[in-house]
């Protein structure tokens, strides 16, 4: 922890400076207080969030540190040897907020990269790396980015997070489940039980420091970190940040039921652990201080351009949307489904999505989101009788799915970015018998093992959904090319994630070009 003894023996708070040295000889932190890494989010064409977290001693109260502000000094560079330093200032690591920093430098230069790193009582961060945004409506030819998410601690090691670290990118779309809220005794992911690969700390997360510590064991890790230092990330949040499934002030755990647990936590009570988890997730987030949780709410959703080539919606289908209906699951669709007060996003949301939409001034319109647009028939066995459902998905509210597609069919260029499935994914939106746009699912780091190329019944599958153009059940992540007169999303695909060290490969490519409907497969 936090050594007292230098801190008293030293002046006062607002007298410790930092010098620019890598280690400090006995200095104040007993252990290196950077241990969470760093990150860059959120940018802009002038700058970005950069944060750090002082935890020298991430698993324990606190992280290690004392009830106490604590200065962290920080600097932005044009090169990686910090020889030309363009922005740097202090700022306070508050308890409050778990001693996380969330910087918000301005005043740079557009569609560059920059350097930065943190300094604290005498140690220094690792350094890291982020790109600045073309000026609004600059005339932009190119853009590589990637998507990635759902990283089961339990289930597999994150090496494909190195494979990302290590592509030429200007940003990353994270999806959400950063964490898994439960710890399992046995994985079923071949169908069989096997021990985890590794083990969550805790049973499950209550309070704060509970999520807190939730956070602190992954960041640990090495991999994660090295993608996290690299590239800027545009950070949303799902269900395991809080629960499975919760949506709104709804806990839907359902303990392998039917229906939800009959213990389920009340809307009261389930408002208080949502907003002991937002308070995590930001705290742990190279987010904007505009995303700081209010009243256990946090808004989220927000829009980033690439000059005048893509438009992209980050968009929140978690807070404001009603319950699942049909008992949720995977199921033949219920008159709820169809429901036509059903909301996904949420009136004011929506209202949000179609001021920014009606701008206009880009060549692609991307939204980026947690569940799965496109509706599709869930059936994997030829004498299953009726469609199913993923009732968790946009599939299982028609209505507010309907009204999106609709906005879409008004638009050229749409383009829908996924997660949630441990699966890839991609296929056309289809509206009234109309192609409106194309969806790309991306698969897990880790959740579900190591997967396999198909799942069982996957011929069945694809058959049965003739908008869907590509299926596989490995783990990675999804590059996305896009240029004037073209999109192509990469699936990137490792074959283990039950080993730290695997094998990239790219799996598959969907490419959809300017102006004409539809997904091709490269």
């Amino acid at each position: 922890m936090y050594n007292r003894r230098h801190f008293l023996a030293g002046a006062t708070l607002a007298g410790l400076a930092a010098p620019a040295i890598l280690r400090a000889e006995g200095g104040i932190f007993r252990d290196f207080p950077f241990s969470l890494g760093v990150a860059a989010g959120d940018p802009a064409s002038d700058g970005f969030v950069i944060w750090t977290r002082l935890a020298p001693e991430p698993m324990e109260r606190h992280g290690g540190m004392p009830l106490a502000n604590f200065p962290v000094d920080w600097e932005v560079a044009s090169d990686s040897g910090f020889r030309s330093v363009v922005a740097k200032g202090t700022e306070l690591a508050r308890p409050e907020l778990a001693h996380s920093v969330h910087v918000e430098v301005a005043g740079l230069e557009p569609d560059r990269p920059y350097y930065y790193r943190f300094t604290a009582g005498g140690e220094r961060s690792l350094r890291g790396r982020a790109r600045t945004l073309p000026a609004p409506g600059t005339k932009t030819d190119a853009l590589k980015f990637g998507v990635a998410g759902c990283q089961h601690f339990e289930a597999g090691f994150f090496g494909a997070y190195r494979h990302l670290a290590r592509e030429d990118l200007a940003f990353v779309y994270h999806y959400g489940d950063f964490i898994y809220e439960y710890s399992e005794e046995y994985l079923f992911n071949t169908g069989l039980p096997t021990r985890p690969v590794r083990k969550h700390a805790f049973r499950a997360l209550v309070d704060v420091n509970d999520f807190r510590n939730a956070y602190a064991q992954q960041l640990g890790d090495i991999d994660l970190q090295a993608a996290r230092c690299t590239h800027a990330f545009l950070s949303s949040f799902d269900d395991h940040e809080i629960r499975n499934d919760w949506v709104s002030d709804i806990d839907n755990w359902k303990l392998g039921l039917d229906v939800n647990d009959p213990e389920a936590a009340s809307p009261e009570v389930f408002m208080l652990k949502k907003q002991a988890a937002m308070q995590a997730w930001y705290e742990h987030m190279p987010v904007r201080k505009a995303l700081l949780p209010r009243g256990g709410m946090v808004a989220m959703n927000r829009e980033f351009r690439w000059g005048d080539l893509m438009a992209m919606q980050l968009l929140d289908t978690r807070q404001y949307r009603g319950d699942q209906p049909c008992d949720d699951g995977f199921k033949p669709a219920c008159p709820g489904v169809f429901d036509k007060n059903a909301q996904v996003l949420g009136k004011a949301q929506e209202e949000w999505l179609g001021r920014n939409l009606a701008k206009g001034g880009a060549t692609w319109n991307a939204f980026a989101q947690q569940i799965t647009m496109m509706s599709l028939d869930r059936r994997r066995k030829a004498d299953e009788p009726k469609k199913i459902v993923n009732l968790d998905s946009w599939a299982g509210y028609e209505a507010p799915r309907e009204r999106i597609l609709s906005r879409m069919a008004g638009l050229k260029n749409n383009i829908v970015l996924t997660g949630d499935e441990h699966q890839n994914f991609c296929g056309d939106l289809v509206s009234k018998d109309k192609v409106v746009g194309a969806e790309f699912v991306a698969t897990s780091i880790s959740s579900g093992g190591d997967g396999s190329d198909q799942r069982n019944g996957t011929d069945t599958f694809l058959k049965l959904n003739p908008e869907l153009k590509f299926a596989n059940d490995q783990r990675g992540y999804v590059v996305c090319e896009v240029n004037r007169e073209a999109w192509q999303s990469h699936f990137m695909v490792v074959d283990k994630v039950t080993t730290p060290v695997n094998t990239l490969s790219k799996r598959a490519t969907g490419v959809v070009e300017r102006d004409v409907a539809g997904i091709k497969m490269a």
